[in-house]
């Protein structure tokens, strides 16, 4: 299947940023291109979400459904989910019942942006997965701070110490707001 599937192939019916997901960054056959873009469902055939949500019904996500939430996110509800971004699908589904696709696509750009800061200028070969899981579980207040903390020091380190400093402020940031920024669960 080559088309795309939904109009925000960044936003996964399941409720995860796809943009904000280090295979969304990838470079190559690996890369995956979001949720219903293009070429999704050869890389990810068994997508019991994208095939129910947008395949069979015609959504955008699973919070446009009335069945929401459905059997499908046993998973999520019970904590057994090892796909760390997954904490974050009822909030991101909810916020978007309530607000509109729309708004929440202008917050996750702001996400993505400071991502795509984080991989560009302070990314030593080893980092992006840790940046991708911090902009997607730190508020985005918080996100927003700490670039602007990074972008202090940006100009007058070298690339590893960048590195070092980013991720001290990244894990003080989350250990004081009680966030796991482990790339798995613990269940």
């Amino acid at each position: 299947m080559t088309d795309k599937l939904k109009l925000f192939e960044s936003i996964g019916c399941c409720g995860i940023n796809c943009s904000l997901c280090p295979r969304f960054h990838t470079i190559g056959n690996s890369a995956c291109p979001g949720c219903g873009g293009l070429r999704f469902k050869d890389k990810h055939p068994s997508c019991g979400f994208l095939t129910c949500c947008a395949i069979k019904n015609g959504f955008e996500v699973c919070s446009f459904c009335n069945d929401y939430p459905c059997k499908r996110f046993d998973a999520e509800k019970s904590g057994y989910d090892s796909f760390v971004t997954h904490i974050n699908v009822f909030s991101n589904l909810d916020f978007i019942k309530q607000n509109g696709i729309s708004q929440f696509i202008d917050q996750q750009k702001i996400r993505t942006e400071i991502l795509t800061d984080f991989i560009t200028n302070y990314d030593d070969g080893r980092s992006k997965s840790f940046f991708c899981l911090s902009c997607a579980l730190l508020p985005l207040e918080n996100l927003n701070d700490i670039q602007r903390i990074a972008n202090d020091f940006n100009d007058s380190s070298n690339l590893k110490d960048k590195n070092k400093r980013l991720k001290e402020i990244l894990l003080e940031t989350a250990d004081g707001l009680k966030i796991d920024l482990k790339l798995r669960n613990k269940k």
